[in-house]
């Protein structure tokens, strides 16, 4: 499976920004999606995740009630609606895909990763 990220930019500080993700290759239809960042000088974390059916989402404490997963199986797509944008959500985002059916924050659960979008968020 192959993953290309895209939408990263730059931003002023409550700004919003969407990030899409497609994947070829694969079943996509099948995978539970997710996104990670990561922060200059920081380990990988987790953003937010999705199941196949986009029955359940899971998101991290600090982008909840900002940022939005979504996923389009018809388009092979996933989506990251970030709105409110703070400067501490400057990184790179990863879009990831897991074989694993429920919703996972675990980034070992995930065995396909695209290659990475940049967001920087100016105050």
């Amino acid at each position: 499976v192959q993953l290309q990220a895209s939408g990263g930019g730059l931003v002023q500080a409550g700004g919003s920004l969407r990030l899409s993700c497609a994947a070829s290759g694969g079943p996509f239809g099948s995978y539970c999606m997710g996104w990670f960042r990561q922060a200059p000088g920081k380990e990988r974390e987790f953003v937010s995740t999705i199941n196949w059916s986009a029955s359940s989402t899971s998101y991290a404490d600090s982008v909840k009630g900002r940022f939005t997963i979504s996923r389009d199986n018809a388009k092979n797509t996933v989506y990251l609606q970030m709105n409110k944008l703070k400067p501490e959500d400057t990184a790179v985002y990863y879009c990831a895909a897991s074989d694993i059916l429920a919703i996972t924050s675990r980034s070992y659960d995930y065995n396909y990763w695209g290659q990475g979008t940049l967001v920087t968020v100016s105050s």
